[in-house]
């Protein structure tokens, strides 16, 4: 697991930009050569979705040749609710880049039958040829898509009932009213994201704090599920200082003598051209 730890979400956001800008170069995708990129929602990831339109229009990357596999979407809310992820995904980033809408994977939480959708979709990603980099925010309580505490770290993609914190955290983008936010959702499991060939997390603000000290500092706990990307061999969690309160100085000290490493994974961004 590689911890890189910069000083704001600003600069969290262009990093992870840039890495993905730079693993999509190094993959040189093509007509029968997709790049399948995982994709979150939410708050934390919208700077990173605004980079990289940015970098889109400068010219620095095109995903005409990448298929994208969002992680969750709400039970019961209509695709065109503003609040569904797939609302959100067209209108903050999928809209203004030449992806091709074929190309748009999520998941359809108005499916007559939910188990078969989650079914649809798992063979989807495994067909596909799996995903190359899954990247993910996480939630206070550690979770990573949906999976909220307690969930299987082996899960696969299913249908979730979500914790009451889950629901009061979400109640701001339902006018601040806890009983509009839809009770449950589809989501990928921890095994399905743990499948990928490389994942980065983003973790940002002093609310993260104790989910990122369980996922570092701590054993894998299926009540912080986040932890469990302890044991995948290419994981990167990337985050502000902020979120670094609640680990040792030791460790932080540690991670922060490792950026001039970390950003010689980003270097060759300004020297080439996709």
């Amino acid at each position: 697991m590689r911890l890189v730890i910069l000083p704001t979400p600003n600069e969290v956001t262009e990093w992870s930009a840039k890495y993905l800008v730079q693993k999509v170069r190094d993959f040189k995708p093509g007509p029968n050569r997709y790049f399948n990129l995982g994709l979150p929602s939410g708050s934390t990831p919208m700077g990173m979705y605004k980079k990289l339109i940015e970098f889109f229009i400068a010219g620095k990357i095109s995903f005409k040749f990448i298929r994208t596999f969002n992680m969750d979407e709400y039970v019961d809310l209509p695709e065109d609710h503003p609040q569904s992820f797939h609302y959100y995904m067209w209108q903050n980033f999928f809209k203004h880049i030449d992806i091709k809408p074929e190309n748009c994977n999520l998941l359809n939480g108005m499916a007559e039958d939910l188990e078969v959708e989650c079914a649809r979709y798992e063979k989807l990603i495994h067909d596909s040829g799996g995903i190359h980099l899954f990247i993910g925010g996480i939630g206070p309580d550690g979770h990573i898509a949906f999976n909220e505490p307690g969930s299987s770290l082996v899960s696969r993609t299913r249908v979730k009932t979500l914790a009451q914190a889950t629901l009061e955290a979400n109640a701001r983008f339902f006018d601040g009213d806890f009983n509009k936010v839809p009770k449950s959702a589809l989501t990928v499991g921890v095994g399905t994201v743990m499948d990928a060939a490389e994942v980065m997390i983003l973790v940002t603000g002093v609310s993260k704090a104790m989910a990122l000290y369980k996922a570092v500092e701590e054993g894998v706990n299926h009540m912080w599920t986040v932890s469990a990307f302890q044991q995948h061999p290419r994981t990167i969690l990337l985050c502000d200082d902020s979120a670094t309160q609640e680990l040792k100085v030791k460790t932080v000290n540690y991670f922060k003598g490792l950026n001039s490493l970390h950003n010689k994974l980003i270097e060759n961004f300004d020297k080439e051209e996709p």
